[in-house]
């Protein structure tokens, strides 16, 4: 009785349960939630364990910053759960946003998940799912949600090809029939990017600088091509030289060098999920193109880089960042489609 009270009286939800960001699409209300995937514990004195200090933009903006009792976690690493617990807390965190902190609610929720995730890990984001709160338990591969998201009639039979580029996953898939015929998953997204600005200004300038700078300068004056218009931008960081605060200037050429690594990755991703596509298949890929998702698809130029490389037409999606969660919401509004695109 309690349960099915609970149910009525609860939005179902959506959930793009991103490396980076968190966003979550409520049933008649659309997107109601985009934060960081970062979640801020403290230690207890007295050996209870750890509780939960903020979750979202309040704890990404301790990174780097805490203080020895005060750690700031990011719980989805590589697009699976690293941290059982803490991504159960940020779960809890996001249901109760999504209904006004109301704590008597039971959604039926679907998660977007990787499209090579093992049974294990599909098991762990059931569980933190259901812990938090959740009647029912729905997943979704993410390129099929992207799809879906960027209005690709998935059902049909030809081809469609999705790259989906996000925080700590890229994913390419071809999907035709509601189903994933061929895909490849490389543990590279927008957080190699940053690794990689942070190991080059290290190199380059003997200046260590955070994760969150790193992302500042990607998204200012990051670019996948070396053509284009030359920007510069101030980046703060440590000597690792003196020891003291110093300030260097960086230009898109520079960012553009550090960056060819992940983005050969990518591209040859790109390149590996076309080998194993079925010629009828590849056929359609040629006439409808690949489309392009995610919040690191938004890197300037990646798109043109895209193309050159593979000869093929890419469309980017017209909101990158919230086709996924856009995608499964659309599922969670038919229930056929979101059983025919589901799996256990």
């Amino acid at each position: 009785m309690f349960k099915s009270l609970a149910g009525i009286l609860s939005n179902d939800l959506a959930i793009d349960l991103g490396t980076a960001n968190t966003l979550v699409y409520a049933r008649n209300k659309g997107l109601v939630c985009s934060e960081p995937s970062v979640v801020a514990v403290a230690s207890d004195s007295r050996g209870r364990g750890e509780r939960v200090l903020a979750v979202g933009s309040e704890a990404k903006a301790m990174l780097g910053r805490t203080p020895s009792g005060i750690r700031a976690v990011r719980p989805i690493k590589d697009g699976v759960i690293a941290d059982f617990e803490v991504t159960e807390a940020m779960l809890r965190y996001f249901i109760q946003k999504a209904h006004n902190r109301s704590k008597l609610v039971r959604p039926r929720m679907v998660i977007c998940v990787p499209p090579e995730i093992t049974s294990v890990e599909k098991r762990a984001v059931r569980e933190s799912a259901l812990s938090a709160g959740a009647r029912e338990v729905f997943l979704i591969e993410e390129p099929m949600a992207a799809a879906i998201g960027a209005g690709l009639d998935v059902t049909a039979p030809t081809g469609n090809m999705v790259v989906d580029v996000g925080g700590g996953t890229t994913d390419v898939a071809v999907i035709s029939l509601s189903g994933i015929v061929t895909s490849s998953s490389i543990r590279c997204g927008g957080d190699k990017m940053d690794e990689a600005i942070i190991q080059y200004v290290r190199r380059k300038y003997n200046v260590l600088i955070g994760e969150r700078t790193a992302e500042e300068v990607k998204i200012s004056i990051g670019t996948a091509s070396p053509h284009g218009k030359t920007q510069t931008m101030e980046i703060k960081g440590r000597d690792l030289v003196a020891g003291i605060p110093k300030t260097v200037m960086a230009t898109s050429e520079e960012i553009h060098e550090a960056l060819v690594e992940p983005i050969g990755a990518i591209v040859e991703s790109v390149h590996m999920t076309l080998e194993k596509t079925p010629p009828e298949l590849a056929a359609d890929i040629v006439d409808r193109g690949i489309g392009l998702v995610g919040g690191g698809s938004l890197l300037r130029d990646l798109d043109v880089v895209l193309r050159d490389r593979t000869g093929l037409p890419i469309m980017r999606s017209d909101d990158p960042f919230t086709a996924v969660v856009y995608g499964a919401g659309k599922a969670l509004d038919d229930l056929e489609l979101l059983r025919e695109v589901s799996f256990e």
